[in-house]
């Protein structure tokens, strides 16, 4: 009996070419298969990009003329592509005089990094699509005129630290809810928008954040004490809402500040007399236009890389601190409209201290209660290109040494100071 040759684990030779050839097969529709599923996903960023140019309709620099069949998509003007799966990483095109929509099938670029659009003509709505591009780090889209409301969804790019909205026409709540997953944002710009509502105390989830900016807004209610948890909060910008209250102590016990600028809002209360020592890394402190009152506090000396101060129309008073000077950085200090001095011969004593602030550009003492006779030192302040000294009780005459600017300034606004 002849036995198979397959029970010995032998095939005839015309079986195993058939093997052989249906292997072959295998293999090509295997390669095949995945150059094809490769060509599928480089199809899909080229796609959504065409679909991106479409909502452009003005172009005036022809940027996008290089978007074309010639060449392939990640060598197109704007765009980046990664080395590894040549995929779409980053979409760059600001300052460029685009004019159009920003199409939803940017959501299909999914592995988008970074989205930089500022300083364009955009209108219309940022797209909910965005939220599907779960590698996001970085979403610019400031100076445009883009509005309607802030995405919720943008809560699944957990990988977004900075979200850069300003100068736009956004409205609606700031929607921190949703927003407070985002563990590793850093920065968040809103300023100049139509933003209303108050601002959640969920802001102190972001526990990443170093910088929020939301000036000229329509915000309203109180700063949450949150804010003043967050250990890497370095700059707050509040100016310019319908917020009130008191700023909350947390926020100036928050060592790693560095601006604090919350002009033309209604908050009142006295500044920490301990401002200077629990915020050594103040650099500006922009207060203008509130409600504070109570002395000026002496330890802000102590802020020794202090810039700007901005004090005006508050109910501060009280003297200034002699060793004002030590504030060697100081470039503008503006104190007027405010209660300071007590039409005293010492309420200028200051004045002889700030010849260390060399940067010195901007003083005003204007509309408050200072009196004696200007110092001599006052001549010394060589960089001073604006100066307001009107509506005091001074006296005598301003000594002018090397700066012949300052005589202009004087004659502008001094005019109803008492000589």
């Amino acid at each position: 009996m002849e036995v198979p040759n397959t029970m010995w684990g032998f095939r005839s030779s015309s079986t195993l070419a058939n093997i052989f050839l249906l292997l072959l097969v295998a293999m090509i529709f295997s390669v095949s298969h995945v150059s094809a599923s490769k060509q599928f996903k480089n199809e899909t960023d080229r796609l959504a990009l065409l679909e991106f140019k479409k909502q452009i309709y003005d172009d005036p620099s022809g940027l996008l003329n290089s978007w074309n069949h010639s060449q392939h998509h990640c060598r197109w003007e704007g765009v980046t592509c990664g080395a590894r799966h040549q995929r779409v990483i980053a979409l760059i095109l600001r300052h460029k005089q685009l004019s159009g929509t920003i199409s939803p099938h940017v959501g299909n670029l999914s592995f988008m990094r970074f989205i930089q659009l500022g300083e364009n003509q955009f209108h219309g709505e940022i797209p909910q699509d965005f939220g599907r591009l779960f590698r996001l780090r970085v979403l610019n889209l400031s100076i445009n005129a883009l509005n309607g409301k802030i995405p919720a969804n943008l809560s699944y790019c957990s990988e977004l630290i900075n979200i850069s909205l300003a100068r736009n026409k956004l409205e609606g709540k700031i929607p921190v809810d949703h927003l407070s997953n985002l563990k590793m944002l850093e920065i968040f710009y809103l300023r100049k928008n139509n933003l209303t509502g108050e601002i959640p105390s969920s802001i102190g989830n972001l526990s990443s954040l170093t910088q929020l900016t939301f000036d000229f807004n329509n915000l309203e209610g109180n700063l949450p004490m949150e804010m003043g948890l967050l250990k890497r909060f370095a700059g707050l910008g509040a100016a310019e809402n319908n917020l009130s209250g008191i700023i909350p102590a947390s926020i100036f016990n928050s060592s790693a500040i560095t601006v604090i600028s919350v002009a033309g809002n209604s908050f009142h209360g006295n500044l920490p007399t301990n401002i200077g020592h629990t915020l050594p890394n103040l650099q500006k402190l922009y207060l203008g236009g509130n409600k504070f009152y109570g002395n000026f506090p002496t330890s802000i000396t102590n802020a020794s890389g202090l810039e700007g101060l901005d004090l005006p129309d508050n109910q501060f008073a009280g003297q200034i601190p002699t060793n004002f000077g030590d504030l060697t950085n100081l470039q503008l200090l503006n104190l007027e409209g405010n209660l300071f001095g007590g039409n005293s011969n010492g309420d200028l004593d200051f004045i002889a201290s700030l010849t260390n602030c060399s940067d010195l550009s901007v003083f005003s003492l204007s509309a408050n209660n200072f009196g004696g006779v200007i110092p001599r030192d006052f001549g010394k302040l060589q960089n001073l290109q604006l100066v307001r000294l009107d509506n005091n009780q001074f006296s005598g005459q301003i000594i002018y040494l090397k700066t012949t600017s300052l005589e202009l300034y004087h004659h502008i606004f001094c005019r109803r100071t008492h000589h």
